[in-house]
């Protein structure tokens, strides 16, 4: 906004000095006396109502022009949203900053889904396992949004899981698994939504079993939590996986 006020000036070169974070009195005292040196005019937004009463009181004894750019926006918005404001500094950086992260999470679970790269896997927060079609996508993603990031590892039989998944402590690893007529039918449906007929291994209970079979083997090898997917929202799930992250509990659930 200064800059802005600024280029309306074409006959007088004018220098944007910025103090960052103040966030005590002789912080805003210090600021001032520098302000005073080259007789600025003082723009500000400070949220706590104490730094502003005395930014206000010195800069009047200075003789220092000073404009409050926060107070007039928070008391239209308060008026518009009949809400006290916080009045606390420092928050738009919090929310930057989980923002963010929340990019950075699902730039992450983008990269290292479906396997793609198990060297993501010993970068993840968590770590997510289990047959195809247990929504180990869809739960990364959702975490992702939370600013978790996860990874996650299909368990295909006749095919061995990567080293990295054992070399991750337990309580970052969370095992999928579903009832076996659940999943049959889940992937019946996506193959008919590929145009494909639904007589495949894919769909075979017998293959089935013997998938839930070798991933539960992998998930005791690994030692880590297993959640029950049947019928389940991915809210729900990843519920429990935050617990698991947040607390560092195993169960199952």
């Amino acid at each position: 906004m200064v800059k802005a006020a600024a280029s309306q000036f074409d006959s007088t070169r004018i220098e944007v000095r910025r103090k960052h974070n103040l966030s005590s009195v002789q912080e805003v005292t210090q600021a001032l006396k520098q302000a005073a040196e080259c007789r600025a005019a003082v723009v500000y937004t400070l949220a706590r109502p104490d730094l502003k009463r005395h930014l206000e009181s010195e800069a009047k004894k200075l003789g220092l022009v000073t404009v409050d750019v926060m107070c007039p926006v928070i008391e239209a918005l308060a008026k518009v949203t009949g809400q006290t404001p916080k009045y606390e500094p420092g928050l738009i950086r919090k929310v930057d900053k989980a923002y963010f992260s929340k990019v950075e999470a699902i730039e992450f679970a983008v990269k290292f889904d479906d396997g793609k790269d198990p060297r993501g896997l010993l970068k993840a927060d968590v770590v997510v396992i289990g047959v195809s079609r247990t929504s180990k996508t869809p739960l990364c993603m959702y975490l992702a949004h939370k600013g978790i990031k996860a990874a996650n590892v299909p368990l295909v039989l006749e095919t061995l899981p990567p080293d990295e998944l054992f070399q991750i402590p337990a309580n970052k690893v969370v095992g999928l698994t579903i009832k076996p007529a659940n999943l049959q039918e889940i992937r019946k449906q996506r193959l008919k939504l590929m145009g494909l007929p639904p007589t495949t291994d894919y769909v075979n209970m017998e293959r089935l079993l013997a998938e839930f079979e070798y991933s539960s083997s992998v998930m005791r090898k690994v030692g880590c939590a297993v959640i029950d997917v049947t019928n389940r929202a991915v809210e729900e799930t990843a519920a429990n996986v935050l617990d698991i992250y947040q607390k560092g509990v195993r169960f199952n659930a």
